[in-house]
């Protein structure tokens, strides 16, 4: 058997609404997620209620809905991207430092967020390029990667000049070491650990093909994914 036929494939890469679409579906009913900022705050919008999932937005929401269209935008409802938001039943909200104290006290289950880099082993870069002229970001990022239980990160595999996001060795400021668990991007969903990196299922291209483009050894990922 060839290693293509070991993992699941498509025949197209993903759009950023798709990939919302699956990472939403890879969450287990009755998680407690925080979404950070960029693609990540997508995945709210594909997130079925009778599924029990409460969104944490570090700006101070537990209980957070998709994002409000139209008659539904009120100014004062937003997430930490500052993007508005709806409200589930049962909503609440809180001060931003017990918001933190979420995050840091290992109450969430998951969280979702963008990177720069992602090494072999997990380890995550998302807060600062290190360029000079760079804005650093660091917000609530380290605190997540470090509290939540899985670091799912959203991103495209390769940035505009061509180069892999996956990388042996992050060479960007770290945000947290060994924390990622998936990476899900628009050529394939990605596991990473200690055992290197793994490859659940590809969009639009072959684990070869995919190989040529990741600077890292890549394997099929066990049929069974918990």
């Amino acid at each position: 058997m060839s290693i293509e036929t070991s993992i699941q494939t498509s025949a197209t890469p993903l759009g950023r609404d798709d990939l919302a679409r699956l990472v939403a579906k890879d969450i287990k009913p009755g998680s407690f997620v925080n979404l950070g900022i960029g693609q990540p705050t997508l995945v709210s919008n594909y997130l079925n209620a009778d599924r029990d999932i409460t969104l944490h937005t570090e700006n101070g929401m537990l209980g957070m809905g998709p994002e409000a269209k139209g008659e539904q935008i009120d100014g004062d409802l937003i997430n930490a991207g500052k993007i508005p938001v709806t409200e589930l039943p049962g909503a609440s909200y809180f001060h931003h430092a017990d918001s933190f104290a979420i995050m840091r006290g290992g109450h969430l289950d998951i969280c979702v967020l963008g990177a720069f880099q992602v090494s072999a082993t997990g380890d995550l870069a998302n807060w600062h390029t290190g360029a000079p002229d760079a804005i650093p970001a660091v917000g609530g990022a380290m605190d997540l990667a470090t509290g939540a239980k899985d670091v799912f990160v959203m991103m495209t595999l390769l940035t505009r000049e061509g180069a892999s996001k996956i990388v042996e060795a992050c060479t960007y400021p770290l945000t947290g070491v060994g924390c990622v668990t998936r990476v899900y991007t628009d050529k394939a969903v990605f596991l990473t650990g200690p055992g290197g990196v793994q490859v659940r299922e590809t969009f639009g291209c072959t684990l070869e093909e995919l190989q040529e483009l990741v600077p890292v050894p890549l394997t099929a990922a066990p049929a069974v994914v918990p």
